[in-house]
């Protein structure tokens, strides 16, 4: 079963986090299970960033999850966020298209 993984943080330094997950996906090619990716920023309130990740299965999430290049990243991006992110982890039950 499809898995989606919403991380909902807040910052002020944005840059600075693409610039982190560049480097996580340079460093991650060929190993990370993490598939399609959306990043985006909440229109109604400041400085709040969700990032919509797509994988296979939660099983895969978790595997992607136990690299240490991830667990590097996410110490990294906590380090230039504003407080812990929020994680939502979602099974997918069903997609349409448009």
């Amino acid at each position: 079963m499809k898995f989606v993984q919403i991380i909902e943080y807040k910052t002020t330094r944005p840059d600075e986090v693409q610039k982190l997950n560049d480097e996580w996906l340079a460093k991650t090619e060929g190993k990370r299970s993490a598939g399609h990716s959306t990043a985006t920023k909440d229109r109604d309130n400041p400085d709040t960033y969700l990032e919509i990740v797509e994988f296979p299965s939660y099983e895969e999430a978790m595997r992607n999850n136990d690299l240490p290049e991830t667990q590097e990243f996410a110490q990294k991006m906590m380090a230039v966020c504003d407080g812990a992110a929020i994680f939502r982890n979602l099974d997918v039950v069903s997609e349409d298209e448009g």
